[in-house]
């Protein structure tokens, strides 16, 4: 600390009407509106800032990081100056701004801060035309529930000024402590940086056993792995982890420099954009591949030859082979968690090993109270998110380092362990399709149109014949969901319908792109044959997929060919 003491300003502003978080305490739009619209960002700031009761706020520590994407670096010194400004006493930050998801849960819960501020838009594109966003993650480490979510929205419409200390520079490059006097505090404010890896790191070496891993990727008929960071976050967690900390050669690891543009690409897991990565697992020469998305919560898995993990899958092989882990081995399996959107393969590996699903909305937040309450060890969701009670996050990492550990025990290819797991417990084909993009009204009147019909009792017994296949409707509904932990109630979560045969259509209207609105379609059929298991999915899923476009009308009421993406 040097010369005088920093001033703090208040700033008057006017409220923005569009500052509604879409859940989690997120706030994902256009670049350009966070780089262009005045006082956009410090609005949101202040009004996250502000749902945090002043007591707790005040000289209380927390977290801040971002995906590394454009407009990060403006917007951290942007969130310092505020929360020095707001009475914060400490700031927490990862080297040059840079911290994962996972990373900054596990901080919070690891330094028992009073929350965090994540700079992302997950995995959506950087860049100026690309997407900003804010999160606030509150002090077990999660996403921000639905009721400060709500709060910060509250706040927002009525705000009319901010403080900020815009005199206030730190050194985001410098590892270590910078002191500030401020104006009218007694203490001085403290900011931290970290090392992005080392504390997340550090509770990785609790849970997994690396030896086992070491042995995997180094000794006698190594596997060769092949691991695509995608030019987010997770390029220096990669290198530290996998490479550095558990032998992996450093060539396994490609596309780790995070950009602000992501190199140009759309930094999300899945086989239309992690197409790099699918390329050289079709070679045949690498028998494990993943890819992650920008702040590292989401991931993919590829065995050789290009073979898919579905994340559902996924989400079911790790649970029946939580035995592989040492942290599952200690601290045992009490429940899963997924959301309803998911496919229900989990639910029959629940049903062998007899403990409790619970199935909630789409969204991390939701897991929260369960895991807290100590009545959930795994959750996941379709969307390439898997996760466990040792953060409250989904962990791209920690998914990957999973699978390292069951391909370590197994001793199996990853195709022969999706294999046996099918032949076990049948296969669950699965697909979802995405309508991005749309006007927001369009998809309000599409929606509710789909309610009154499918939740009409005349819909029940409806039978439909597409080709050979004839489904009869057993069961509609629009989800809601009540915690088993505090009675909330979450509506109006999803249209679902459900065949006789168990198959499964699922409608949702997905708040998480921004400005525009995306209409998700899912759908679902079980195969218990193994004779069966060897099919196409999109071509065991094409009835379902053609009823679900029989009666939303989708294409001709959105002028839509087809889904933007297929997942």
């Amino acid at each position: 600390m040097e010369g005088s003491p920093i001033p703090v300003l208040t700033v008057p502003t006017v409220p923005y009407e569009d500052q509604r978080p879409a859940g989690g305490g997120g706030l994902r739009r256009p670049t350009g509106l966070f780089e262009g619209q005045r006082n956009y960002l410090p609005n949101f700031i202040q009004s996250v800032l502000s749902s945090i009761d002043l007591r707790d706020r005040q000289g209380c520590t927390m977290v801040v990081g971002s995906d590394g994407r454009y407009f990060s670096r403006t917007a951290t010194e942007i969130v310092v100056q505020m929360a020095a400004a707001n009475g914060i006493g400490r700031l927490i930050i990862g080297q040059n701004g840079i911290l994962s998801t996972p990373a900054v849960s596990c901080i919070i819960r690891k330094i028992k801060a009073a929350g965090g501020i994540i700079l992302t838009a997950s995995h959506c594109p950087g860049g100026p035309a690309g997407e900003f966003g804010v999160k606030f993650n509150v002090a077990n480490g999660g996403p921000a529930p639905d009721v400060v979510s709500d709060k910060i929205y509250q706040i927002s419409k009525t705000i009319e000024e901010y403080a900020i200390c815009p005199d206030l520079r730190i050194d985001l490059s410098r590892l270590g402590r910078q002191e500030f006097d401020l104006e009218n505090k007694f203490k001085p404010f403290r900011v931290e940086i970290v090392d992005p890896v080392d504390i997340y790191l550090n509770l990785l070496r609790t849970i997994f056993d690396f030896n086992a891993i070491k042995s995997l990727l180094t000794g006698p008929g190594q596997l060769k792995i092949r691991v695509d960071a995608m030019h987010g976050v997770m390029g220096p967690y990669v290198r530290k982890v996998l490479c550095d900390e558990l032998g992996a050669p450093a060539n396994s690891a490609i596309n780790c420099v995070p950009l602000e543009d992501f190199g140009g690409q759309h930094p999300d897991p899945n086989l239309t954009y992690a197409t790099t990565l699918l390329e050289a697992m079709k070679g045949g020469e690498y028998g494990f591949g993943a890819a992650f998305d920008a702040d590292g919560d989401r991931y993919m898995i590829l065995g050789q030859n290009g073979f898919f993990v579905s994340p559902s899958d996924s989400l079911a092989i790790i649970a029946a082979n939580l035995s592989c882990i040492p942290y599952f081995r200690q601290m045992g399996v009490r429940g899963f968690g997924r959301s309803m959107p998911t496919s229900t393969a989990l639910d029959r590996v629940a049903k062998s090993m007899k403990v409790p699903v619970y199935e909630t909305p789409a969204g991390w937040r939701f897991f929260s109270n369960l895991m807290d309450s100590g009545r959930c060890s795994l959750c996941g969701e379709e969307s390439f998110g898997t996760g466990s009670d040792h953060l409250r996050e989904k962990d791209g990492l920690w998914a990957v380092l999973v699978w390292l550990s069951i391909l370590a025990a197994r001793k199996q290819s990853v195709e022969e362990i999706v294999r046996d797991h099918w032949a076990k417990f049948g296969r669950h084909y699965y697909c979802r399709f995405d309508y991005e993009g749309l006007e927001p009204k369009a998809t309000y009147y599409i929606m509710r149109d789909l309610e009154a019909l499918v939740t009409d009792k005349s819909f029940i017994g409806q039978q439909f014949a597409v080709g050979n296949h004839v489904y009869s409707v057993a069961k509609t509904d629009c989800f809601e969901y009540v915690d088993p932990v505090d009675g909330t109630v979450t509506k109006k979560q999803g249209l679902r319908i459900i065949f006789s045969d168990a198959s499964r259509l699922i409608f949702r209207l997905s708040s998480s792109s921004g400005m525009r609105a995306t209409i998700r379609l899912y759908a679902e059929s079980y195969e218990r044959d193994p004779g069966g298991h060897d099919q196409e999915p999109q071509a065991v899923l094409s009835p379902l997929i053609a009823i679900a476009l029989k009666i939303s009308q989708i294409h001709e009421r959105t002028g839509r060919r087809g889904p933007t993406v297929i997942t």
